[in-house]
């Protein structure tokens, strides 16, 4: 049986090939775990647990594979030395995945340090309304391929809550167009519906208004829906191909 291990840096880059200067397609978040397919002494081909997602990580030193018990819950949880706030170690993402092994004064310790309790949920915990958390990500500056508070992109903005709620989601627009099945006319447009392009994918947040990770403003934005498919029609000339409901 094949092993995985488990990312235990806060974010890191997964390239299209193996080099630095390649294009970095997606990210791996705190506690995402992963097999690993090819090896080299400074590179790994590895396909994410998650997602199913392959690139290129530079060869670190990772962990074992962890069973997660706890999920960060805020848009980035400080990392403290100790179960106090004097002093900060790291900060890791929403959505990265914890396994607690301790719990003093209202602070939970894993393998890196002590969190706040405060931060995360448990492993199991879903939210009734899966896109509650969203605007957490307002004005996060739009990164091709990124995942979290760093910079995130269109597609990764979905699947992360989707993740997070313990919910399969594909990583590209393309995959998650033809993932989810149940189809929606504009006119029934309500919130938490998904609108996609080519290439492009928004949250609605009401049947106006939507959210996406906007390459050409640099940033995750509230827009008007009728705005958005007039602006993304006259600059990209590009129509919407389908929007779906979960």
């Amino acid at each position: 049986m094949n092993k995985y291990l488990t990312n235990n840096l806060s974010v890191v880059n997964l390239f299209k090939k193996p080099s630095k200067k390649s294009e970095i397609v997606t990210q791996m978040i705190f506690g995402e775990s992963f097999l690993i397919l090819k090896k080299t002494s400074r590179w790994l081909k590895i396909k994410i647990k998650e997602d199913g997602y392959r690139g290129y990580v530079q060869n670190k030193n990772f962990s074992k594979f962890l069973k997660p018990s706890h999920k960060v819950s805020i848009l980035k949880a400080k990392v403290y030395k100790l179960p106090n706030k004097r002093k900060k170690l790291n900060i890791i993402p929403f959505g990265s995945k914890i396994k607690v092994l301790e719990k003093k004064n209202k602070f939970l310790k894993f393998s890196k340090g002590w969190i706040n309790q405060n931060d995360v949920k448990l492993i199991s915990h879903v939210e009734k309304n899966l896109f509650k958390r969203i605007n957490i990500f307002k004005n996060i500056k739009y990164k091709w391929g990124g995942k979290s508070f760093k910079g995130i992109d269109c597609s990764a903005l979905i699947q992360i809550f989707l993740n997070f709620n313990n919910k399969f989601c594909p990583r590209d627009t393309k995959d998650q167009v033809k993932y989810f099945k149940k189809n929606i006319k504009l006119k029934n447009i309500k919130k938490n519906d998904i609108i996609y392009w080519k290439g492009h994918v928004a949250l609605a947040i009401s049947n106006k208004k939507l959210i996406h990770a906007y390459g050409p403003v640099k940033k995750t934005v509230v827009m008007g829906i009728n705005q958005t498919i007039k602006k993304i029609e006259q600059t990209a000339k590009l129509k919407v191909i389908g929007i779906k409901r979960l």
